[in-house]
């Protein structure tokens, strides 16, 4: 490994100082690196080793003024690959979310959800057992979303015994709660 640092380092610096050849060099033997490290990632996605390759061959050349002579190149080099690594699977799993099959998730289609209808009997139960002075301002301002106003008119209470109603009902109501729990 230290030989392979040493030569590519070599070749890339020369690569650097405007020796195309030597550049050409570097390229040629860092696709074979690379080839072999993607490879041993991707043996589930072997079609996607030469994109991979050349991806990264083309951020390397892109980011090439990046580079510190002095740090070793590889370790360069691999935070480059290891990025285009990551970025691909960043890509398939975006991909593949939006093609899921739907045919797993038809099993949600099979029950249904009784809950909702459930807890509206329950509450419709637990209500019932109020008196109307306390059922009807809670009904009126809390579930159907009247005002203290409105929920006066309609009842022919006061704006204070609707607030007062609600106030005792819900109370009253939490205690059955506990009851039934």
């Amino acid at each position: 490994m230290i030989a392979t640092e040493h030569e590519l380092h070599d070749l890339f610096l020369a690569g650097l100082d405007g020796d195309a050849t030597a550049y050409h060099r570097f390229l040629q033997r860092l696709s074979a690196l690379l080839r072999g490290y993607f490879r041993r990632r991707l043996q589930q996605l072997p079609d996607d080793v030469e994109d991979l390759v050349q991806e990264t061959l083309m951020a390397v050349h892109a980011q090439r003024q990046t580079y510190r002579r002095g740090e070793p190149l590889t370790a360069w080099v691999h935070a480059v690959a290891r990025y285009k690594l990551v970025d691909l699977w960043r890509r398939r799993e975006r991909h593949e979310a939006l093609h899921d099959p739907l045919d797993e998730d038809l099993a949600v289609f099979t029950q249904p959800d009784h809950d909702a209808s459930d807890t509206r009997r329950d509450l419709d139960r637990l209500l019932g057992q109020l008196p109307n002075h306390q059922r009807l301002p809670i009904l009126h301002t809390k579930l159907e979303g009247l005002s203290v106003q409105e929920t006066a008119r309609l009842t022919g209470m006061s704006e204070s015994a609707v607030k007062v109603g609600v106030h005792r009902g819900l109370k009253a109501l939490a205690r059955q709660w506990k009851g039934m729990a």
